[in-house]
C-alpha cells in the first residue's frame, strides 16, 4: 500500500478541499499552489472495508496495549484470519494514515530495509541519508514529532527456524529497536504467523482468533446469503472463523451454488476437517475452480507471477495480458468470475492476490507450461504501462519488468529493462532517445535497487552495448555514495567493454552511443580524481575528453571539459589557461543550452564559481553560485545547492563578513548531512573550520577540521586529509597543489 502524507497544519482545510474536489469539482474554481500541493499529499481515503466485521474485541485489546504505553504490537495468527485487515483498519482509524513496510511473500524476494526506509522517508517528505544509520535516526526524529502509524506486514518470510530474523535482513532488528523507543508518538503493528524471538526487541503480542459466528452471519447477510441452517455453523467451525475462508466460501456459494449453502457443504465437507487450515481451503477452491472454470483457473495461477510488493496492485490490463490464449471478448468475464469467488482482491480498479492465494497460485504456475510466458507477458505489460519516469512510483512500476525476467533467468532481457529509454523532461536525454531506466532510478534515489540489479546483471551478461550502460550506472551510483575506489573500477570496466564493442560494432548509430558512453566514463573518472585531489591525473583525463568531444562534435562533453579544466588550472600557476577555459564555458551559457544535460548545467555553475574565485573575479564567482542556487531550487538538486552555499560562504569569509559566511556554511552542512554527501560535507566542514580560524575561534576551528579529516578518511582521500592538516598547522591556506 502506498500512502501519501499531508502537512498536518493544513489537514482540516485539505480535507474540505478534497471533499469538494472529489464530489463537487464544479465548486472548486481554482486552487492556489499551496492548495494544489496539499491535494497532492492528502492520503488516499480508504473506502470502508465491507469485510471488516466482528473485530470490536480485538480493537479493544489493541487500545489497551496502546494506553499502557506499548510501542510495537505483534498480531499473530494463521493465514487468512485477518491480521492485515485488522492492522490496516486500526491504524487508519487511529492515525488517519500510516506507512507500511511490506515483507515479501517469498524469502528470496524480501526488499532490503535500507531501500524501503529510503522510500518511506521520502513519503514523509524527509531526505534519506546515504548511510542506513543516518536514515534510521531521521526516521526516529520524525516519529518523535508526529503521530504516525507504522505497519510491518507478513513478517514470517524474514524469520528462521528459531523465529529470529534471517542473516541477510538482520538490519530489520535495528528498525524495530527504533520503533520501540518510548519517546516516539507512533504505534507499530506487525502481522505474522509466527512469534518473533529477538531479545533486543521489546514488544507486545496479540493472538488474533477467527471471527465469531455472529461476524460471519453479518458478512453472509451483506451478500444476501441465508445462514439459517445447521450447515452454516458447521462451516464456521470447520474453518475456525477464518476471515479469508469466509470470503471465499461466500463467493463460491453465491456463484457456483446459486446462493444455496447446503449443497456447497454436502459437496465439500468430506474434504475438510475441523482443524483444516486455510491452505486446505485454498487447495480445494483451486481444484474446484479448475473443474468448473478452467479459464479462470488459468488466470488465477498466472496472477501468481506478480510480486505485489513495491507496486502492490495491478490494473485490469495486467490481468488481460495473461489471457493470451483466450478470446478477447471473454477477458472481462474471466476476471469477473475470479472477483465473484473472492479469489482476487479488488478496489478502485486495481487487483491483487491475498498472500495465501498467491502462494498456491505461484506454486501451481511454476509446475505448469505457462511459467515463462506469464512472466514475459507481465514484463511487457509493466514496460508498456510506463511512458515516462518523472516520479518514484513510475520508476518502481517500470522496474517490475526486471523481476519477471529475473524469475525466468533471462538476464539479457533484464538488462534491456535497465537500459530501456523513456521520455525525459530534459531535451538532451530526448536527443539521445530518452532517459534509460537506470539513470531514472539513480536520479530518484533508488540506489539500493539499482546497485543490486546492476550487480546481478553484470555477473550473468558477458558483453554488449547494454552492459556498458549497466557498468556506467553502477559506477555513478558508487560515486554518489562515496565509494570512489569501486566507482573508478566500474568506470575502467565500462571503458574496456566500450572499446571492445566499438571494434566489433558495425552499426553507425551504436558507434555514436558507444562514443558517448566512453566520454561519460571519462567525466566520471575525472570527477573521482578531483574529489581525491589527484589533479594531474584529472587534468590528463579532461584534456583527453576535450580532444575527443571536439573531434566527435559532442557539445555537452566539451562544456564539461571546459569547466573542469578551468577549475584545475585555477589552482595552479596556469592562470591564463584557467581564464581561457572559464571564458569558453561561461560564454557557452549565453548560447542555446538544449544540448546540455542537467548534470552539466548544474555543475558548470559550481566549477565556474570555484574558478572565478581562484582567479580573483569575486563578482562573477558570486554570480555563478547564485545561479547555481536558483537552478538547484528549480530542479530539486540538494547537492548543487549545498555546494553553492559552501562557495558563497567562502566568498563572504574572504570579505570579512563572517556572520553571513557562517550562515551560508551552516545551511550547506544541514543540507549535506541530510543527503549524506560525504565528500561535499567534508569540504563544508573544512570551510567552516577556516571561517572559525579567521575569527580566531581556534577550538571551533579544530573541531570542524577534525570532522573534515574523519570524512575524508572514510572516502580514502589522503590528499584531502593533508590539505586540511596543512590548514590547521599553517593558518588556513586552501590552495590545491
Amino acid at each position: 500500500m502506498k500512502n501519501e502524507f499531508p502537512d498536518q497544519r493544513y489537514s482540516k482545510r485539505a480535507d474540505l478541499i478534497a471533499l469538494f474536489q472529489r464530489y463537487k469539482p464544479d465548486f472548486v474554481v481554482s486552487k492556489t499552489p499551496i492548495e494544489t500541493a496539499i491535494l497532492e499529499q492528502i492520503p488516499k481515503k480508504s473506502v470502508p472495508d465491507k469485510n471488516f466485521v466482528g473485530r470490536e474485541r480485538a480493537i479493544a485489546h489493541l487500545n489497551d496495549f496502546d494506553s499502557q504505553g506499548a510501542k510495537v504490537i505483534l498480531i499473530q495468527a494463521k493465514g487468512g484470519v485477518g491480521k492485515t485487515t485488522l492492522a490496516r483498519n486500526y491504524l487508519q482509524q487511529k492515525f488517519g494514515f500510516y506507512i507500511e513496510f511490506p515483507i515479501a511473500k517469498e524469502t528470496e524476494n524480501i526488499t532490503p530495509i535500507e531501500s524501503l526506509l529510503e522510500e518511506r522517508l521520502r513519503q514523509l517528505n524527509e531526505e534519506p541519508g546515504r548511510e542506513f544509520g543516518v536514515s534510521l535516526e531521521r526516521f526516529r526524529q520524525k516519529l518523535q514529532t508526529e503521530r504516525i502509524g507504522v505497519l510491518i506486514d507478513n513478517l514470517e518470510p524474514a524469520l528462521d527456524e528459531n523465529c529470529k530474523l534471517i542473516k541477510p535482513h538482520r538490519r530489520y532488528v535495528e528498525l524495530l529497536r527504533v520503533l520501540t523507543d518510548l519517546s516516539l508518538q507512533s504505534l507499530t503493528l506487525i502481522t505474522s504467523r509466527d512469534r518473533l524471538h529477538e531479545a533486543d526487541v521489546s514488544l507486545r503480542y496479540y493472538f488474533l482468533e477467527g471471527l465469531s459466528v455472529n461476524a460471519w452471519e453479518e458478512y453472509f447477510h451483506s451478500r444476501s446469503l441465508e445462514t439459517n441452517s445447521p450447515a452454516f455453523s458447521a462451516i464456521h467451525n470447520a474453518f475456525g472463523g477464518n476471515a479469508k475462508a469466509m470470503e471465499i466460501i461466500a463467493g463460491a456459494i453465491q456463484v457456483d451454488y446459486a446462493g444455496n449453502l447446503e449443497p456447497y457443504w454436502q459437496m465439500n465437507q468430506g474434504d475438510l476437517l475441523v482443524e483444516a487450515d486455510l491452505r486446505d481451503l485454498v487447495t480445494t477452491q483451486f481444484n474446484c475452480l479448475e473443474q468448473r472454470h478452467s479459464s479462470a483457473f488459468k488466470l488465477l495461477c498466472r496472477l501468481g507471477c506478480y510480486r505485489y510488493q513495491d507496486i502492490a496492485t495491478v490494473s485490469i490490463n495486467g490481468l488481460f495480458c495473461l489471457l493470451w490464449d483466450m478470446p478477447e471478448s471473454q477477458h472481462r468475464r474471466v476476471v469477473n468470475s475470479l472477483r465473484a469467488r473472492s479469489l482476487v482482491e479488488f478496489q478502485n480498479g486495481e487487483y491483487w492476490l491475498h498472500p495465501v492465494i498467491r502462494e498456491e497460485a505461484i506454486s501451481r504456475l511454476r509446475m505448469s507450461e505457462d511459467w515463462e510466458t506469464a512472466n514475459r507477458n507481465a514484463a511487457e505489460f509493466w514496460t508498456k504501462s510506463v511512458n515516462k519516469v518523472y516520479i518514484m512510483e513510475e520508476a518502481l512500476q517500470a522496474f517490475e519488468a526486471y523481476y519477471h525476467y529475473l524469475a525466468i533467468d533471462d538476464f539479457e532481457a533484464a538488462c534491456s529493462v535497465m537500459v530501456y529509454r523513456r521520455k525525459s523532461k530534459w531535451k538532451w536525454h530526448n536527443l539521445e532517445g530518452g532517459e534509460n531506466l537506470g539513470t531514472s532510478l539513480r536520479t530518484l534515489g533508488l540506489l539500493q535497487k539499482l546497485m543490486l540489479a546492476a550487480t546481478q546483471i553484470i555477473g550473468n551478461v558477458l558483453r554488449g552495448i547494454n552492459l556498458v550502460s549497466i557498468h556506467l550506472n553502477l559506477a555513478q551510483s558508487y560515486w554518489i555514495v562515496g565509494n570512489l575506489s569501486e566507482s573508478l573500477r566500474e568506470y575502467e570496466n565500462a571503458e574496456i567493454l566500450d572499446i571492445e564493442c566499438l571494434h566489433a560494432n558495425t552499426n553507425s548509430q551504436n558507434d555514436l552511443t558507444l562514443d558517448r558512453f566512453y566520454m561519460c566514463s571519462l567525466v566520471g573518472k575525472g570527477l573521482c580524481k578531483i574529489d581525491l585531489l589527484e589533479m594531474q591525473e584529472a587534468e590528463e583525463i579532461f584534456l583527453k575528453l576535450l580532444e575527443i568531444s571536439q573531434q566527435k562534435n559532442h557539445y555537452n562533453f566539451q562544456i564539461e571539459a571546459y569547466y573542469a579544466l578551468a577549475f584545475i588550472y585555477s589552482n595552479t600557476s596556469f592562470k591564463e589557461k584557467a581564464q581561457d577555459f572559464a571564458n569558453k564555458s561561461y560564454n557557452s551559457s549565453k548560447d542555446d543550452s538544449d544540448e546540455l544535460n542537467e548534470w552539466a548545467i548544474g555543475h558548470r555553475f559550481i566549477f565556474l564559481g570555484l574558478t572565478y574565485k581562484n582567479l580573483g573575479d569575486i563578482q562573477t564567482s558570486f554570480q555563478m553560485y547564485n545561479q547555481a542556487v536558483t537552478f538547484a531550487d528549480d530542479n530539486h538538486y540538494t547537492q548543487i545547492k549545498a555546494r553553492a552555499l559552501t562557495g558563497l560562504a567562502e566568498l563572504y569569509r574572504e570579505q570579512q563578513e563572517f556572520e553571513t559566511a557562517f550562515s551560508y556554511n551552516s545551511k550547506a552542512i544541514v543540507l549535506l548531512e541530510k543527503i549524506g554527501a560525504k565528500c561535499d560535507l567534508a569540504e563544508a566542514y573544512y570551510q567552516l573550520g577556516l571561517t572559525y580560524q579567521k575569527m580566531e575561534e581556534l577550538e571551533n576551528s579544530k573541531e570542524n577540521f577534525d570532522k573534515a579529516i574523519r570524512l575524508f578518511r572514510e572516502i580514502e582521500a589522503p590528499k584531502q586529509i593533508e590539505k586540511v592538516r596543512r590548514a590547521k598547522e599553517n593558518g588556513g591556506s586552501n590552495q590545491i597543489e
